[in-house]
C-alpha cells in the first residue's frame, strides 16, 4: 500500500478537507504525510495585488510567513494524528509541476489534494492545478472534494 502522502495545500477551505482526508488515510494505512504548498515568485508585470503593492523582498517575506502558517496548521494535524510529516514551501510558477516534482523528488506514491482550491479571476487566470496534475502526474492522485 502506500507509504508516503504528498498533500498539496494552498490554505483554502477545500484544500484543508483535503489535508484532513489524507490524514486519516495516512493513519489508516501507516503512511508518512509531506505536506506541500506552492508560492508564485515575484514578477514585475502581474494583476496580483499581492505582488503589485510590494517590493521583491518584502512580498517573499509575506509569501513565506503564509506559507509557513499553511504548514504549520498541517503538521500539527499530522502530529495530533501521530503520523510523521515533512513541511516543504516551494516557489514555481506552475504549482502542478511543484506538486509533481516533490512528490517524485521525495518518494511519495500517492498525492491526495482538493478538487479546486481558488475561486474567482485567480481561478480562471490559472486554470485547474488539479486537472494538470492530473494530466501530468505517473504517480496515482486521490482528488477530496
Amino acid at each position: 500500500m502506500y507509504k508516503n502522502i504528498l498533500i498539496p495545500t494552498d490554505g483554502s477551505e477545500l484544500s484543508g478537507k483535503a489535508v484532513d482526508g489524507g490524514i486519516a488515510l495516512a493513519k489508516a494505512i501507516g503512511a508518512d504525510v509531506t505536506a506541500l504548498t506552492v508560492s508564485p515568485p515575484f514578477h514585475v508585470l502581474t494583476i496580483d495585488r499581492e505582488m503589485i503593492e510590494s517590493t521583491p523582498a518584502a512580498y517573499k517575506t509575506r509569501m513565506h510567513e503564509h506559507a509557513s502558517k499553511i504548514l504549520d496548521a498541517v503538521a500539527s494535524a499530522a502530529a495530533a494524528a501521530g503520523i510523521p510529516c515533512d513541511a516543504i514551501h516551494v516557489e514555481h510558477r506552475h504549482p502542478y509541476e511543484a506538486i509533481i516534482d516533490t512528490a517524485n523528488s521525495r518518494g511519495c506514491d500517492l498525492i491526495v489534494m482538493a478538487s479546486h482550491g481558488r475561486h474567482g479571476v485567480s481561478a480562471l487566470v490559472l486554470g485547474s492545478e488539479t486537472v494538470k496534475v492530473l494530466t501530468h502526474s505517473q504517480i496515482p492522485v486521490l482528488v477530496h472534494r
